[in-house]
């Protein structure tokens, strides 16, 4: 009986040992699962991390590489001294300012995002070897960059010395073909005119990229998701939509105003958003449910971070169930609580125009070795989808009205189709002021389509004043 008990404590050790071991185990095979994959898909985001002081390092072995246009415009270039001192430069200045950034006082744009890929060299292995044995640092990698130097031209010369942004992109593939944001700085005095900088006035806020960063209430460019939504909720009598426009709508004790006080008669929802119809947007928002709405609104990334390499803003919508009647007019025509970057209006209208689906966006066309050798390449990707073929086909119909027979009329030409959206969004306190919006697309036979996003600060009108940049974007490409 005893023999029996010693024999079955033994066996029960032998069991806790195994299971002991066996847990060892497993951790130990889990550990090499995560370095193996860490090794293989996290390791260059871990090194690229602005704050991973290993990069350094990398800065005294390498003379950080060039960045580029896609049409090979030089954007930045590290010049070396006879005494060896080093010093980054920006050919082109101001114009591209806030995509390429800068790497003094910090890093900021495509130096910042491609910090690593610059400070790694893929010149020829002897060549490699030989700087190494003689102490001589080896070239770093060129990026080439998915921007056009003509559109960043166009778009920066028609913006002007206004603040702003545009924002060019190729709905079908997500290149980023031109970013502009103004006020601007030249990067290559950005260690002397740091302080000035800083102590400038707060409104200017020369180091904000506004294209991706800057936040707006999007005005009348809103009523798209608001149209959407009106849609999906009424799939089978959208169509039947009719509204008398007197020029403004009142509940609450609120009125709200057509822009300019025009009266438009009677409207469908298609000639609603042709001629931007404030009041009957009102209307139209006032019929619809609230928590869809903003279901919608997350499906399209508002709330949500964009999914980019460079620094982004988050888009805000609210619409909370006990809103009043006068918040919810407002919220309708992009007012209220809501705003939006000029980044993440491209991409709503790049969706629109690529059958609903979001092609992500991006900077970087490729990284190549000091001899021109291709080192990565950075291809296309699918985002995500925003909306039904069906829904998209209905907005690029009704974004042409908008063109042939409503507010952005002066986007007729004969070189291309063109198709968008104006606003004219409210801002601050006092009445009148008013920020100028344009989003839209362009196609041609034979070329990509073009997306286009342009805030011009406090322009007023977005007809008048930011079509005729979205104008000056297109001629440029469809030349």
């Amino acid at each position: 009986m005893r023999a029996g008990k010693e024999k079955s404590a033994g066996r029960d050790k032998n069991r806790e040992f195994a299971v002991i071991a066996y847990g060892f185990l497993a951790i130990f095979l889990g550990m090499i699962a995560y370095l193996a994959y860490f090794q293989a898909a996290r390791s260059e985001a871990f090194i690229n991390n602005p704050y991973n002081p290993r990069l350094d390092g990398f800065a005294e072995r390498i003379v950080r590489g060039d960045i580029k246009t896609e049409d090979g415009t030089l954007l930045a270039s590290t010049k070396i001294a006879q005494d060896g001192s080093e010093r980054r430069v920006y050919p082109q200045g101001r114009l591209y300012a806030h995509a390429v950034g800068f790497a003094d006082n910090g890093k900021a744009g495509l130096e910042a995002a491609y910090d690593f890929e610059l400070l790694r060299s893929h010149t020829f292995v002897l060549e490699r070897v030989v700087n190494e044995i003689e102490g001589k640092k080896n070239q770093g990698d060129t990026l080439v960059t998915t921007l056009d130097d003509a559109l960043q031209r166009a778009a920066f010369d028609a913006l002007g010395d206004r603040k702003g942004a545009v924002v060019v992109i190729e709905p079908d593939t997500g290149k980023i073909r031109a970013m502009v944001s103004k006020p601007d700085f030249d990067p290559n005095t950005i260690v002397t005119d740091w302080d000035a900088i800083l102590a400038s006035d707060e409104s200017d806020a020369v180091l904000l990229n506004r294209a991706t960063q800057g936040l707006y209430p999007p005005g009348s460019t809103f009523k798209l998701v608001t149209a959407l939504e009106y849609m999906r909720e009424r799939p089978k009598n959208y169509k039947s939509y009719h509204y008398t426009c007197t020029g403004s709508i009142t509940r609450e004790g609120y009125t709200l105003h057509c822009f300019g006080n025009a009266v438009h008669g009677e409207v469908d929802l298609e000639t609603s958003l042709a001629k931007s119809c404030n009041s009957s947007f009102a209307n139209i928002g006032l019929s619809l449910n609230g928590k869809d709405f903003s279901e919608t609104c997350e499906e399209l990334l508002f709330n949500r971070r964009l999914p980019f390499d460079l620094a982004t803003s988050k888009s805000r919508f609210s619409l909370k169930k006990d809103a009043g009647e006068s918040e919810v007019m407002a919220t309708a025509i992009g007012q209220g609580k809501t705003l939006a970057s000029p980044l993440h209006m491209a991409l709503i209208v790049c969706a629109v125009q690529n059958d609903g689906v979001l092609m992500r966006p991006y900077l970087a066309e490729r990284v190549e070795n000091s001899d021109g050798g291709k080192v990565e390449r950075y291809e296309p990707s699918v985002c995500g989808r925003f909306m039904t073929e069906k829904e998209a086909k209905i907005l690029r119909r009704y974004m042409k009205s908008v063109v042939t027979e409503g507010t952005a009329s002066a986007l007729k030409d004969d070189r291309y189709t063109a198709a968008g959206k104006t606003g004219s969004a409210e801002y601050g306190n006092e009445k009148g002021k008013s920020h100028a919006w344009f989003v839209g697309y362009a196609n041609a036979k034979g070329s990509h389509p073009l997306a286009v996003s342009v805030i011009v600060e406090g322009g007023g009108s977005g007809s008048a004043v930011a079509v005729p940049i979205a104008k000056s974007v297109f001629d440029t490409y469809f030349k």
